[in-house]
């Protein structure tokens, strides 16, 4: 992955990452913002994967149901944010759209993407800290403003 910081301002930095072939994007992610300490961002992306696992939230049984997504397809859009769980850590919450060879979309929350050939990233910290807590009643981890 090569990153570079190509912005700062008033506390906020933006830097544009891209990921190579074979990267997985949510470890990739997760490990770039605890280097550079990134508390709260918002994440845009383009490109493409090899393969990837999305998924759908099932509010009854509280879990999520995985969709695996055994083809290549185009990152035709990805965004969410990063924000620190109880304990510190960053913690990605990523959406993706994936477009397959026929024009048909995928889309859901992305549990993990391989890289394949390249994945364009803008992330945008926040001056302001974002946390995530568990809430009990949702059975996710939410960010308490």
């Amino acid at each position: 992955m090569q990153a570079r910081q190509i912005h700062e301002a008033n506390g906020q930095r933006t830097f544009a990452l891209v990921l190579d072939p074979g990267d997985e994007v949510m470890a990739s992610l997760e490990r770039f913002a605890a280097d550079e300490r990134v508390a709260a961002a918002q994440i845009t992306a383009i490109g493409a994967f090899a393969r990837a696992t999305l998924a759908f939230w099932d509010g009854a049984k509280k879990e999520y149901l995985e969709i695996p997504v055994e083809e290549v397809t185009e990152v035709v859009a990805m965004l969410g944010d990063v924000s620190v769980t109880e304990d510190g850590k960053p913690k990605l919450h990523l959406h993706a759209v994936l477009g397959r060879r026929d024009g048909s979309t995928l889309g859901g929350h992305l549990l993990k993407g391989t890289v394949e050939p390249t994945l364009e990233v803008v992330l945008t910290e926040s001056p302001a800290h974002l946390r995530r807590v568990h809430d009990p009643e949702k059975g996710l981890p939410l960010i308490r403003l």
